[in-house]
């Protein structure tokens, strides 16, 4: 018998058919991205993570659909698939100390946080941060590091960063973030104007080398660049 009240149990059976919908779209853009389905561990973290607790209250019954959602601000909540398609070509393991740029309301953190040891993440509208961190902390997350401020800088005193995630779209590739991560290191940043972005996988070499690889075009909210 589940220990679930019945809006949980409600919300739980819609999770489990977003992660049906999300092995679905992966299969359907395999040609794209390489992968006909996404890493197990990644799926199941898809299945775990309340979705609906990172939304705005009007937005709670949407959550389980495939799509993006607004969240305030002009930001909006990447679709499921992107999300479980971006944490699973970071190959994270716990031991990664990970940057996201672009808090938004925590759902990415969430995830991120859930398979590495440590997220430190970047938003640049403080409303957004603030509410995150009160929806994470209220879940019960230790291993996230919140900072308001601008995400082309990255996070310079934590750096360099084994994984590297961006939420928001830069027309051009920031320098700082090449920066600070790792050699060894992977960064997935969706970058270009809004009709021509294409999200990316990053690398740096050992010998801090970079090499860029097209994954497939995508749609994100720019990233705020500070008056």
């Amino acid at each position: 018998m589940s220990d679930l009240n019945p809006v949980e149990a409600q919300f739980s059976a819609l999770r489990q058919s977003m992660v049906g919908q999300v092995a679905s779209h992966a299969s359907l853009v395999a040609d794209k991205t390489g992968k006909d389905m996404l890493g197990a561990e990644v799926m199941s973290v898809l299945g775990r993570v309340p979705r609906h607790e990172f939304v705005p209250v009007e937005m709670k019954l949407y959550a389980y659909l495939d799509s993006p959602l607004p969240i305030g601000y002009g930001k909006t909540i990447s679709q499921p698939f992107i999300v479980g398609l971006m944490t699973d070509l970071l190959e994270l393991d716990g031991s990664h100390n990970v940057l996201e740029i672009g808090t938004g309301l925590g759902y990415q953190a969430a995830v991120l946080a859930e398979l590495a040891c440590a997220v430190y993440t970047v938003e640049i509208v403080e409303e957004l941060a603030e509410e995150s961190k009160r929806r994470l902390g209220v879940r019960g997350y230790k291993n996230i590091h919140f900072r308001v401020g601008d995400g082309n800088q990255g996070w310079p005193e934590f750096a360099p960063f084994d994984r590297i995630i961006a939420t928001a779209a830069p027309e051009l590739m920031p320098a700082a973030l090449l920066g600070q991560l790792k050699p060894g290191g992977r960064m997935i940043i969706p970058a270009g104007l809004d009709e021509e972005q294409q999200l990316l996988l990053v690398e740096k070499d050992d010998t801090g080398r970079i090499n860029s690889q097209e994954i497939l075009p995508v749609r994100f909210s720019p990233l705020t660049i500070p008056d």
